[in-house]
């Protein structure tokens, strides 16, 4: 997870990649609740990842600040409304378990707002830091130890929507080559 980091704040400092600020956002607040909840449910080296993210997404949210691209548009308003109104409903729960999947349910919807940014300008993201993120979260799974869905389901979360947004910037890539050739 933190080699993920690196390339992508390499990039923001560059100019290059223009992180969507709703969606660092979303995943910062996320990513301490994830890890809390987590640790509630009694994970134990499978929260260095979790960790690592939650600090590395707070870190690029402040970036995204100055260097970012969106926050404002009505797809991102949507957005923050949808985690508002999970986060009271785990308010009233108070479930570790109930948390989480609100963490996972809520760190979607940022997922789908970066997947939307990246299709439309896969320039504006790092592609390597999406493939090390897939790969950080197949190694938490492996920490994990334990066939325990509570402790494996925001791992295994974290592979599918680093993988779809990496899709998304493949297939976009692709489709901008395609119509290059047809020109």
């Amino acid at each position: 997870m933190f080699l993920a980091f690196l390339p992508y704040i390499r990039d923001i400092l560059k100019k290059k990649t223009k992180p969507e600020r709703a969606s660092w956002f979303i995943w910062a607040m996320l990513g301490f609740i994830a890890f809390f909840s987590q640790l509630a449910k009694g994970a134990s080296y499978s929260l260095y990842m979790t960790g690592v993210q939650a600090a590395g997404d707070l870190f690029i949210f402040i970036l995204a600040i100055k260097y970012g691209l969106g926050g404002f548009e009505k797809r991102d308003r949507i957005a923050l409304i949808f985690v508002v109104l999970s986060l009271v409903l785990w308010l009233f729960t108070r479930e570790a378990i109930v948390a989480l999947i609100m963490v996972i349910l809520i760190d979607g919807t940022g997922g789908v707002l970066t997947i939307i940014k990246s299709y439309r300008e896969p320039a504006t993201e790092t592609l390597s830091a999406w493939v090390f993120n897939t790969f950080s979260g197949l190694f938490a799974c492996v920490a994990v130890g334990s066939l325990n869905p509570a402790l494996l389901a925001f791992p295994i979360y974290i592979v599918v929507i680093n993988f779809a947004i990496f899709m998304s910037i493949m297939f976009s890539r692709r489709k901008s080559i395609l119509e290059t050739v047809k020109s």
